[in-house]
């Protein structure tokens, strides 16, 4: 059915290629406009509850998107779960957005948005409001089972669900290529708030990008509160390592611009593999645990750059518990714990410099605020703080990195003087740390459609040391 009504503003707001045709779907109709959208189309659904939305054998183009998009702000498309079927389910199908819609679990058992049985490659889901998936910690918002690439997931809202993204299969064997995830808020979670499996050895299919590539983790909130986790506690944040050779063995996580909130018996980062980190603030780990906690996981832990972070919390701030294989550093960090950097017989193999520590009680004298109370917390630098900054640091092996000079904030690091994610002091002029999403941030206020489409350095890990 061709919607004339309201073609002519929507087009203006979200242009179309000439071919292409605007749909209004609506809960009695929806299903079979999905089956035939071609290259191109946009099915923009009217308010209202609907069932289960199914996207099968959907593909359009790199220049010619299908889109799937949800009315109103807050949205008032609502895509209700029912018993036995994931709430959105993704397959076989290229080229496809889901954007503004409220996908509710309504408490059972199933998925928000599922990708499991076919090879499911360019989706993006953007603006949309995930909740009551919190039948149990299995129960996740966004999961991926199946080989996926170019996968972008920005700017959604998770809210306290069994696990919010999990990306991967536990074999290993459902690899998540060259993704971007952004701009998310994902709040209070059983498990995970996010999770990316580990990588076995796999052969490139059609269309795949041979790489080296990157998968984006940038200006994400994951916050949990202080319940306990039905299978076990996990960390805000997990990443696991890519193949160990052939196709993938090369790809790296960009972990940037994140805030990462409390954690009271885990850590808030765990990561193995091959990753750069830097200019995130950590705050809450457990007294036992690491803010950033680097380890073998299944696989080794390869590469691991970890500059200008800010953390502070009662557990320790930076773990290297095993030796990265390739190259470790840790540079201009402002660490606020009782153990700044711990595990230290792993040290050798990491280049540690022109870091900053202090006590959780000398923090005053650092920063604006520290608390580990939302609303109440200020990590900015206090503009008479002499020792937040220093020379000049060396981030000549982190060049390659997207952003790496810029802030939390997005702001130009300058001449490099400042330590922690922010590269300035006084009143901070960017986002406050809360439970919301953030605003700003490096390379925040949109994008290219599909993922992040700077080309990748060249591989990296071959420092002279």
């Amino acid at each position: 059915m061709l919607c004339v009504l309201g073609a002519i503003t929507a087009t203006l707001l979200y242009p179309v290629p000439a071919a292409a045709t605007l749909y209004s779907g609506t809960p009695s109709n929806y299903r079979s406009l999905v089956d035939q959208l071609q290259a191109g189309d946009t099915l923009m659904l009217a308010g209202g509850a609907y069932q289960p939305l199914r996207v099968y054998g959907r593909n359009g183009t790199p220049g010619s998107w299908i889109v799937i998009r949800g009315t109103g702000s807050p949205s008032q498309t609502v895509i209700n779960g029912e018993p036995g079927f994931n709430t959105v389910q993704v397959d076989g199908s290229s080229y496809v957005a889901i954007e503004n819609l409220r996908i509710d679990g309504r408490g059972y058992d199933v998925d928000g948005i599922n990708c499991k049985d076919e090879i499911t490659h360019d989706i993006r889901i953007e603006g949309c409001t995930l909740v009551r998936l919190n039948n149990n910690q299995g129960t996740v918002a966004i999961s991926t089972k199946e080989i996926v690439w170019n996968w972008t997931i920005r700017n959604n809202s998770i809210l306290e669900p069994g696990t919010g993204i999990y990306l991967g299969n536990s074999g290993g064997d459902a690899p998540f290529i060259n993704g971007v995830i952004e701009g998310n808020y994902i709040s209070n979670p059983i498990g995970y708030c996010m999770e990316i499996k580990h990588q076995l050895p796999y052969s490139l299919v059609a269309g795949m990008p041979a790489g080296p590539n990157r998968t984006i983790i940038r200006n994400n909130v994951f916050t949990k509160d202080d319940r306990l986790s039905e299978a076990g506690d996990r960390p805000n944040l997990l990443v696991g390592p890519f193949p160990t050779s052939g196709p993938g063995s090369s790809d790296l996580y960009e972990i940037y611009g994140n805030f990462l909130y409390n954690n009271p018996r885990e850590s808030l980062f765990q990561g193995a593999g091959r990753m750069t980190i830097h200019d995130n603030v950590l705050v809450g780990a457990g007294s036992g645990s690491a803010a950033i906690y680097l380890t073998d996981h299944n696989g080794p832990l390869s590469y691991a750059t970890v500059y200008n972070n800010t953390i502070y919390g009662n557990g320790s701030g930076i773990a290297f518990v095993n030796a990265p294989r390739t190259y470790g550093l840790a540079t201009g960090n402002l660490i606020f714990s009782g153990q700044p950097i711990s595990n230290c017989g792993a040290c050798t193999a990491v280049l540690l410099r022109d870091n900053v520590t202090a006590s959780l009680a000398n923090a005053t004298q650092y920063v604006n605020q520290p608390s580990l109370t939302l609303g109440a917390m200020d990590f900015f630098p206090r503009s008479d703080c002499v020792t937040c900054a220093g020379s000049a640091l060396d981030l000549s092996p982190v060049t390659g990195d997207r952003d790496y000079n810029r802030d939390f904030n997005g702001t130009t690091k300058g001449s490099f003087t400042m330590r922690g994610a922010y590269a300035g002091s006084g009143s901070n002029p960017g986002w406050r740390l809360a439970a919301e999403p953030k605003v700003g941030g490096p390379s925040s206020g949109g994008g290219p459609p599909s993922g992040d489409t700077t080309p990748p350095s060249a591989p990296l890990g071959l420092h002279a040391r």
